[in-house]
C-alpha cells in the first residue's frame, strides 16, 4: 500500500505449537514478568484457558488475546489452539498478527500438528520467530529440534526470509530463557526483548478511513455481540457510528478487486475494549494496529468488516475460508422415555438456535437439515471438535441425541470414492510397540516409520490410518500402553476408500422394559458380559445396559428383582458380589454405538440406546433391511 505506515508502539504476535508444547505455561510466564495479572492473579496457572473444558482436558480450544507493556511497546499476544480439530481458530486469528512465535518442544522436535498451524503461517507470509522450550527436560536436544524444524519450514514452502528466523532457548515452566543452552539463563524478560525486536511492527493504512476485520466474536449478557479484531486503518471512536457489511458468497469481486458484500446494518459503537493481562478494559478511542473489542451490533459473523458509513470510503475484506471438515454426526432431540428430566433446553426449535448460534463463532462446523425437522446434520473437523460441542451444550442445560460419527467421503476427478486420511505419530515404551502396531493395523492403519529413542527404552511409531480408524483409539492406546503412550494426529488428506469395516465384534445387552435395575438381576447378567450399569439405576426399554460377550443382542431383564419367602430369606442377598459397571466417557460411547444406536446427552447422564426402542418394531426392521440386501 502506498499510503501504508509502521506503528513501531505496538507487536502483534501469535503463539502456535503441538498440543502440550507449552503455549500457555508461556504466556502465563509473559504475563507475570511484564505485571499484567492483578494482585493474586499472579500464582494463577493456565489463566488463559479460562473454559471448564479447556481446564479438565489441558488444551486450549478457543484463541484469546491478551496484551501486556513493555518498555513502551505494546505486545498483542494471541495465544492459539494446538490441536488440528480446532484449526479454524488459528486459521482466523492468524489475521490479527504480523508475526508467530513457533514453539517447540527440545525432546519431542516438530510433531505433526506443528506442521498444520506452521503451513498456515507461512501461507500468509508471516515472520516465524522459533522458541525451543522445555530444554531442561531429560533428553532433549534443542539443536536437532532447530535442524528439524528448519526442514518443516522448508518443506511447507517458506521463503527465504521465513527460513532464516531468529531462535531462543526456554523453559516456560522453570520461566528462564537464553540465546543458546550453554549460556546463563536470564529472566523471561529476554523473550519479551526478543519480540520486540524480532517481530514486525503492524503496517496500517494511513488514508484514515475505518477498517476492521472481524477475526472472533464472543457475545456478553450486558454488551450483547463483541467483534474483535485488529483495526487494519483508521482511528474508532466509543459513540461512533459504523458500517458492518458482510461479503457475498458469489465469489469473483467486482472492477476494483473488492468482493462483493452486502451492508447488513449501520449501528453506533456501545463499548470500545482493549485487553490486558487476563482482563478486558474500556476504551475512548482506538486506532490502527490495535486489537480491541467493538459492541453494539444487533448481529455478527466470523469474518464480517466494520467500515465507515461513507460508501465511497468503504473497506470490504474477503470471505474467511477455512478447510472443510472431514466428520458427521446426527443431532436430535431425545425422543426417550426420559425426556425432559433432567434437561432444561429439550425441543428441537432450541437445539437448532444453539447450532446456529455456534456456526456464527465457530467457522469449521456446519450444520444442514436432515429429513426429519428434529434432526439436524453436524458436520466438524474430527471427534474431538464434536465431541467438545457436544460436552459444551450439556453443561449448558441442553438435551439431545447424537449419532456415531462418520466420515464424510468423496468422488475424485475418476469417480473413486476417497475417504480422509491421518497422519499419526505415537511414542511409548518399547516393550508395547508391537501392541499398538497390531491395533493400528486391525484399524486399516499403516505403518510408515518406526524409531529408536532414549537408548531403545522408547519407540516412535508413524502411521498413516483412515480417519475412522482412529475413531475410539485415543482411550484404547492408553491401555495398549500401559498409560506410557502420548499420540498425536493430522489430517493427512484423502487418500482411496478400504471399503466397510465392523467397528464393534460383539452384541449389546438391550433392556426389555423400563424399571430399576436390582442387584440379584445384574448378578445373573455380568456372566454374559460386561455391564455399563449398576443396582438402582433407571432404564427403559431399548437402553443399552451392557456389552454381550458373544455377536450378536441380546434382550435382558435388569430389573428382575428377588422373590422372598420363608424359605428365601433376604439376607442372602449380601452374598451377591457385583463387577463395578463399565463406565464410558463422552468419546468413549461415541466410538462404541453402531449406526442402529444413539447416545442420549443430558446434563446429568449419558445413556446408550437402539435408534428403535420398540423391541419387535426393531426386529421387522432388520427383517425388512436383511430381505433387501439380499
Amino acid at each position: 500500500m502506498a499510503d501504508a505506515i509502521a506503528r513501531r508502539d505496538i507487536r502483534n504476535i501469535a503463539i502456535i505449537a503441538h498440543v502440550d508444547h507449552g503455549k500457555t505455561t508461556l504466556v502465563d510466564a509473559l504475563l507475570s514478568v511484564a505485571g499484567a495479572f492483578r494482585r493474586g492473579e499472579s500464582h494463577s496457572d493456565r489463566a488463559m484457558d479460562s473454559g471448564d473444558l479447556e481446564r479438565e482436558r489441558g488444551i486450549t480450544i478457543t484463541s484469546k488475546p491478551t496484551a501486556l507493556e513493555y518498555k513502551g511497546t505494546q505486545i498483542n499476544i494471541v495465544d492459539t489452539p494446538g490441536h488440528a480439530d480446532f484449526g479454524g481458530e488459528v486459521e482466523r486469528v492468524l489475521n490479527m498478527v504480523d508475526a508467530v512465535l513457533l514453539l517447540v518442544d527440545a525432546f519431542e522436535g516438530p510433531m505433526p500438528q506443528t506442521r498444520f498451524v506452521t503451513e498456515k503461517a507461512v501461507a500468509r507470509g508471516l515472520k516465524v520467530l522459533l522458541a525451543v522450550n522445555k530444554i531442561d527436560r531429560d533428553g532433549s536436544t534443542p539443536h536437532k529440534a532447530v535442524d528439524a524444524t528448519f526442514d518443516l519450514l522448508a518443506s511447507v514452502g517458506a521463503s527465504e526470509e521465513q527460513l532464516d528466523f531468529p531462535v531462543f532457548f526456554c523453559s516456560a515452566r522453570e520461566r528462564y530463557a537464553m540465546a543458546d543452552p550453554d549460556d546463563e539463563p536470564s529472566s523471561m524478560d529476554y523473550v519479551l526483548d526478543f519480540i520486540v525486536e524480532h517481530a514486525p511492527p503492524p503496517v496500517v493504512s494511513d488514508s484514515g478511513h475505518l477498517a476492521m476485520w472481524v477475526s472472533t466474536l464472543d457475545h456478553d449478557p450486558y454488551l450483547g455481540f463483541l467483534a474483535i479484531g485488529r483495526l487494519r486503518g483508521g482511528t474508532l471512536r466509543a459513540g461512533e457510528r459504523v458500517a458492518l457489511v458482510r461479503p457475498d458468497s458469489t465469489g469473483a469481486g467486482d472492477d476494483d478487486g473488492a468482493p462483493p458484500a452486502t451492508c447488513v446494518e449501520q449501528f453506533r459503537v456501545r463499548k470500545l475494549l482493549g485487553f490486558q493481562g487476563t482482563q478486558r478494559f474500556e476504551r475512548d478511542e482506538v486506532q490502527a494496529g490495535d486489537i480491541v473489542a467493538v459492541s453494539g451490533m444487533s448481529t455478527l459473523q466470523v469474518g464480517d468488516t466494520l467500515t465507515t458509513e461513507a460508501v465511497e470510503h468503504r473497506t470490504v475484506f474477503p470471505r474467511l475460508e477455512v478447510d472443510p471438515p472431514t466428520m458427521t454426526m446426527r443431532f436430535r432431540i431425545n425422543d426417550g422415555p426420559f425426556a425432559g428430566l433432567e434437561g432444561r433446553w429439550v425441543t428441537s426449535r432450541k437445539i437448532e438456535e444453539r447450532l446456529m448460534r455456534e456456526i456464527k463463532s465457530n467457522v469449521a462446523l456446519q450444520v444442514s437439515d436432515t429429513e426429519s425437522r428434529d434432526e439436524f446434520e453436524v458436520a466438524g473437523r474430527g471427534e474431538l471438535h464434536l465431541s467438545v460441542l457436544i460436552e459444551t451444550m450439556r453443561r449448558e442445560g441442553y438435551e439431545l441425541c447424537v449419532s456415531r460419527p462418520r466420515v464424510i467421503l468423496r468422488e475424485n476427478a475418476t469417480g473413486e470414492t476417497e475417504e480422509p486420511y491421518e497422519h499419526v505419530v505415537l511414542r511409548c515404551d518399547t516393550e508395547y510397540s508391537g501392541g499398538v502396531i497390531e491395533a493400528l493395523s486391525q484399524r486399516m492403519g499403516e505403518l510408515t516409520h518406526v524409531e529408536a529413542e532414549g537408548d531403545g527404552v522408547r519407540t516412535r511409531l508413524e502411521f498413516k490410518i483412515p480417519a475412522r480408524g482412529l475413531i475410539g483409539y485415543r482411550g484404547t492406546m492408553l491401555t495398549d500402553t500401559r498409560g506410557t503412550g502420548v499420540m498425536s494426529s493430522v489430517f493427512a488428506g484423502y487418500g482411496p476408500f478400504l471399503g466397510a469395516r465392523k467397528t464393534r465384534q460383539r452384541g449389546v445387552l438391550v433392556a426389555l422394559e423400563r424399571g430399576v435395575t436390582a442387584t440379584y438381576s445384574l448378578h445373573r447378567l455380568q456372566e454374559r458380559g460386561s455391564l455399563f450399569v449398576g443396582p438402582q439405576v433407571k432404564v427403559y426399554a431399548g437402553m443399552i445396559v451392557g456389552e454381550s460377550s458373544r455377536e450378536g443382542d441380546l434382550i435382558v431383564n435388569p430389573c428382575t428383582a428377588k422373590k422372598f419367602s420363608n424359605v428365601r430369606a433376604a439376607g442372602a442377598d449380601e452374598k451377591l458380589l457385583l463387577t463395578p459397571p463399565r463406565v464410558l466417557s463422552l468419546e468413549e460411547a461415541l466410538a462404541f454405538i453402531e449406526h442402529d444406536e444413539l447416545l442420549e446427552v443430558t446434563p446429568e447422564s449419558l445413556r446408550l440406546r437402539k435408534r428403535q426402542l420398540d423391541h419387535s418394531m426393531r426386529k421387522r426392521d432388520e427383517k425388512a433391511l436383511k430381505a433387501a440386501s439380499a
